[in-house]
């Protein structure tokens, strides 16, 4: 056998056996792949995405699109070498560690759990970011979300109570709930004026003195909203809190009349604030390509990623800077109207 025959042959040998033990061997990364759009202004399985009870709506048109990042691996599920090896030469997905998915300190189910978690508060602050746009009065409620097994409220302190005073005095907010119990010393007592299974009662806990030495209690608190009509959103399995800004903008198309989007097919990203600020997110490269795959023409971009986004947009995809809801309204008027200034995203 010649040189050159034996060369190839124990070539043909490697190729071979790094593909049979690369079918086999995994690697602890996470592949992300453009995933589903949802028009938050149409249906999914026959259902509204968006629902709103007891308010007057209006006709809508075209599409509002939010759009997700598909992943394949986790700490149970690790794609094989040869999944990560195509996922690192295809310029529509990405494979990063798997660590920026799912830290060491969080089992994949938690991650799941807080994924939920963040898209329940997505909806709730996307309803108050419209509400907020259409002046539309609404209130929050300071609601224990959880409470430490340890800690001085365990046992007097429960998931779903409003806490409406502290000391007698009245709250609205997260921000002041905490204010006020740090405001005392550790081995204070503090009461707590809760509403409880639709019953006002009093709860006093003693304080003990947290890690930076304050006082605390241990509870973790959320604002409950109180919305004066039912607004409801269903998209299935999504996660997370990047389509916030698209479910405002769905609800105000709905609660409005006239068609926010002029008949386009447009999509976007954000996620939302009540005051409608709009934040940035991960994936966007992945996002974008899924939006001009189901059609979208109109990308609304959250300005922190517009630099990344520039650089992966597909051709035919107009980017939109958003940095609050009231900016991305404008940009819809005026792309709908053909008048006034549309901002876009610069590599800058």
């Amino acid at each position: 056998m010649s040189r050159r025959a034996l060369t190839l042959l124990v070539a043909g040998f490697l190729v071979l056996a790094l593909g049979i033990s690369g079918a086999w061997v995994t690697v602890p990364y996470v592949v992300l792949s453009p995933g589903p759009t949802e028009n938050t202004i149409g249906s999914v399985d026959n259902k509204p995405v968006i629902t709103i009870s007891d308010r007057q709506t209006y006709p809508t048109s075209g599409t509002l699109s939010l759009v997700t990042v598909s992943y394949q691996g986790g700490p149970q599920a690790r794609p094989d070498l040869l999944t990560a090896l195509r996922g690192w030469v295809d310029p529509t997905t990405a494979v990063v560690p798997e660590e920026s998915i799912f830290p060491r300190e969080q089992t994949a189910e938690e991650v799941e759990q807080e994924n939920t978690a963040e898209m329940t508060n997505s909806q709730d602050n996307a309803t108050a970011a419209a509400l907020t746009e259409l002046k539309i009065d609404y209130s929050m409620v300071p609601t224990v979300l959880s409470v430490e097994k340890t800690a001085p409220a365990a046992g007097r302190l429960k998931p779903s109570d409003e806490i409406r005073t502290v000391d007698g005095k009245p709250v609205t907010a997260v921000d002041q709930v905490a204010a006020a119990v740090k405001a005392h010393k550790p081995g204070d007592e503090i009461v707590f004026g809760v509403i409880r299974d639709g019953k006002p009662q009093d709860v006093t806990v003693t304080s003990v003195a947290g890690k930076q030495g304050t006082a605390m209690v241990g509870i973790v608190m959320q604002a409950k909203y109180k919305f004066p009509f039912k607004v409801s959103i269903s998209v299935g399995d999504v996660g997370g809190p990047s389509a916030g800004m698209m479910f405002a903008l769905g609800i105000i198309d709905k609660l409005t009349p006239g068609e926010l989007t002029g008949g386009k097919s447009i999509a976007g990203t954000g996620t939302i604030t009540p005051d409608g600020k709009v934040g940035g997110i991960g994936g966007i490269a992945q996002k974008m390509v899924g939006a001009k795959n189901s059609g979208a023409t109109v990308f609304l971009t959250p300005a922190d990623n517009c630099a990344e986004a520039v650089k992966a947009a597909p051709d035919g995809l107009r980017l939109v800077k958003a940095e609050t809801l009231h900016g991305a309204m404008q940009a819809l008027d005026a792309i709908r109207s053909g008048k006034g200034e549309v901002p876009s995203c610069s590599a800058g």
